[in-house]
C-alpha cells in the first residue's frame, strides 16, 4: 500500500488551489470515476459467475457478453475526467523537459482545449447516436435491452471531459498551476 511521506521529508509543494467551480468539477468527476469502478468490479463479480456457471454447470450468464460490453463502455467514459483533472493523461516529455515551466504550461493549455473539444465532440455524437438507436427501437440480440440507454449512458462522462478540458485550459492558459 502506498504510505504517505513523514513531514520532514514530504516535498513541500503548496496545494492547488481551485474555485468553487473547480471543486464541483473534481467532486463531480470523481463521484462519476467511483461509479465507473464499481460498474467494472460488478462486471468482474458477473464474468467470474458466468465463466464458473458454464464450467461448472453449463449456466453461464445469459447475455453476459452483451452486458460487459454496455456497461463497461460507460464505465470506461466515466474515468477520463478524472484522469484529466489529476494530469493523468499519457504525455511524451521527452521534447519538452527542457523547455521552461511557462512554455510547457500553455503547451498543457492546448493540449487541454484539444482534450475539451475532443469531449464535447463526443458527447455530441454519444447523444446524436443514442437518439437514433432509440428512435430505430434497436434491441441486444440476446437480452433486448435497448442499446440506446447503454449508449446515452457514456455522455455524462465525456460532458464532464468537456467541462474538465476547458477548465483546465483556463487555468494553464491564464498560468495558473492546475
Amino acid at each position: 500500500m502506498h504510505e504517505p511521506l513523514p513531514p520532514d521529508l514530504a516535498p513541500a509543494v503548496a496545494p492547488v488551489e481551485h474555485g468553487a467551480y473547480g471543486r464541483a468539477l473534481r467532486a463531480c468527476a470523481r463521484v462519476l470515476a467511483l461509479a465507473g469502478g464499481l460498474v467494472f468490479i460488478a462486471l468482474v463479480g458477473m464474468s467470474i459467475v458466468s465463466i464458473v456457471g458454464r464450467k461448472i454447470a453449463s449456466a453461464p450468464v445469459p447475455g453476459d457478453v452483451e452486458l460487459l460490453q454496455m456497461c463497461a463502455a460507460f464505465a470506461s467514459a466515466s474515468f477520463f475526467a478524472w484522469c484529466h483533472l489529476n494530469h493523468g493523461d499519457v504525455r511524451v516529455d521527452f521534447f519538452t523537459q527542457h523547455l521552461r515551466e511557462i512554455t510547457v504550461r500553455r503547451m498543457d493549455g492546448v493540449g487541454s482545449v484539444l482534450v475539451g473539444l475532443f469531449g464535447a465532440l463526443i458527447a455530441w455524437r454519444s447523444f446524436a447516436g443514442a437518439m437514433n438507436l432509440r428512435e430505430f427501437e434497436e434491441t441486444s440480440p440476446i437480452l433486448g435491452l435497448p442499446l440506446w440507454i447503454a449508449q446515452v449512458l457514456m455522455v455524462p462522462g465525456f460532458v464532464v471531459l468537456a467541462l474538465a478540458g476547458f477548465y483546465m485550459a483556463s487555468r494553464l492558459l491564464r498560468g495558473e498551476k492546475a
